[in-house]
């Protein structure tokens, strides 16, 4: 029996995927920073290297990271839910008490995110109800070594080893 790729159960059943939950930030013109978090990030090509992540059309925050020179996506370590929570707010000032440092090209880097990777804009496409941003891949780096925070049915959760 097959289900109806109705928008409900393509999320449901997509949603027994797990995926890493990643921070996309921005420093906007006027230097105020500017974030959303993604649970869609992959690699795109190693020469150039490019990233992408895959920005919903109704989101608040993608044209304020749309306008930035650039992004940087920041992984997210399994002890930042909170983190993650406070920049998916609608709070304007959500960086507020968030400990952070800029990159070479401005953009914020996370304190106690796993790694990071600064890129500027190669690319923008449209893709149903999301765009696909590609990133052309600056300068990136370990930040910290550790475990990811993972979104797996609408829940958060961390990597378990197998016994």
């Amino acid at each position: 029996m097959s289900i109806v790729a109705d928008a409900t159960s393509f999320r449901q059943i997509l949603g027994h995927y797990p995926t890493g939950v990643c921070a996309i930030t921005g420093m906007q013109k006027d230097g105020i920073p500017v974030a959303m978090i993604v649970g869609s990030f992959t690699s795109v090509s190693l020469a150039p290297p490019l990233v992408a992540f895959f920005p919903d059309k109704a989101s608040s925050s993608w044209p304020k990271i749309e306008a930035c020179d650039g992004f940087c996506v920041n992984i997210l370590a399994d002890d930042q839910e909170g983190l993650c929570r406070t920049l998916a707010s609608k709070n304007p000032n959500k960086f507020d008490g968030v400990p952070h440092h800029l990159s070479a090209r401005g953009a914020p880097i996370l304190d106690g995110a796993l790694a990071w990777i600064d890129c500027s804009f190669h690319a923008i496409h449209e893709a149903g109800d999301h765009y696909i941003a590609i990133g052309e891949v600056q300068a990136l780096d370990i930040h910290h070594p550790g475990a990811p925070l993972l979104f797996h049915k609408g829940s958060y959760g961390k990597v378990a080893p197998l016994l």
